[in-house]
């Protein structure tokens, strides 16, 4: 009757071997998201290369990608708009990559609400996430 009180379950995304498989090997990240677009992985990789070469808006609509299709999945996975999403769930990892990537690049164009925003997220998600992503 009173459910969880300590707040939701944590998500979990399930596996995606084959496009993980696929970057994991070394497959450009562009080549992984063109075969599977709602892969957020891919896309998070592209927007750190996009980050790591100064280029912020590509970065931006690469992050925003990933993590929109991430939003995506999570729901079908039962996330509620709330509760964590464990860094140390692989397959979650996509999706936190890339709004951290998000958060990064939004900074450097000046969105400073929605870095802001992106941060506080990818804490709530999961404490550990902002250290492992170098957001700390």
């Amino acid at each position: 009757m009173h459910g969880n009180l300590l707040g939701p379950e944590p998500t979990r995304l399930p596996d995606r071997a084959e496009p993980q498989g696929a970057l994991d090997s070394g497959t450009d990240p562009a080549e992984v998201a063109a075969s599977w677009p709602d892969f957020s992985e891919a896309w998070a990789a592209l927007a750190e290369r996009a980050l790591a070469a100064d280029d912020a808006v590509t970065a931006y609509a690469y992050a925003r990608t990933g993590y929109h299709r991430g939003l995506d999945q999570l729901r079908r996975a039962g996330w509620k708009g709330f509760g964590p999403v464990p860094w140390s769930h692989r397959p979650n990892q996509g999706f936190l990559r890339a709004l951290a990537a998000l958060a990064l690049a939004a900074g450097a164009i000046g969105e400073t609400a929605e870095h802001e925003r992106c941060s506080t997220f990818l804490a709530d998600s999961d404490p550990a996430a902002p250290a492992a992503l170098g957001l700390a």
